[in-house]
């Protein structure tokens, strides 16, 4: 890495894929197709930190509300781009401490990169159905589903996506194990 080494450092790591020691698979969405999310949802940050965006991958509603800002003391834009490729905005934040809001204007999956450090990657799914992100030992939770069938959408920005069918029982909790190797076409 040659831009701003004082703050990003010599190397950056590679967090396409976080797996922890027990194969739970980090930030992949899960979306509840057909059940409406909350009409309200909060703002969402995405930070520079490290020359790296924070939290990397993050869910929302189209029409929410994005706070930009940064901890890294020099410039960083957030380029944010529909799954069409459109531009959606670009904020340049030239200095730590500054936060700069903005409306969420796409549905589906919405791409972040920074002009200035080309490996900075993030993601936010604008979904008007209820949503999540891995965690990173791999769990997620989804509360207020009402028991019925319903179908589960994956997505990771690196295995891609796959569906499965899940029945939320009366108590209420259901469990749900996703080989991302067999959907990706991998060995399991």
């Amino acid at each position: 890495m040659t831009a701003n080494p004082e703050v990003c450092g010599q190397t950056v790591p590679d967090e396409s894929i976080v797996v922890d020691a027990e194969g739970g698979l980090a930030n992949a969405v899960v979306t509840v197709v057909g059940l409406t999310a909350p009409a309200e949802a909060p703002p969402i940050e995405v930070s520079n930190e490290g020359c790296l965006f924070r939290p990397r991958v993050q869910v929302s509603r189209p029409g929410g509300a994005i706070d930009l800002t940064s901890v890294d003391n020099v410039l960083h834009t957030s380029h944010a781009y529909a799954e069409d490729g459109r531009s959606l905005f670009n904020i340049a934040i030239p200095m730590a401490g500054l936060t700069i809001r903005r409306q969420l204007t796409a549905r589906g999956l919405v791409r972040l990169a920074c002009d200035t450090h080309t490996w900075m990657r993030g993601f936010i799914m604008a979904s008007v159905d209820r949503t999540a992100v891995s965690e990173a030992d791999g769990s997620f939770r989804l509360d207020g589903v009402p028991p019925g069938t319903y179908e589960l959408r994956f997505w990771h920005e690196v295995l891609e996506g796959t569906s499965q069918t899940v029945t939320v029982p009366a108590a209420g909790v259901a469990d749900v194990l996703v080989d991302f190797r067999s959907a990706a076409g991998a060995e399991p």
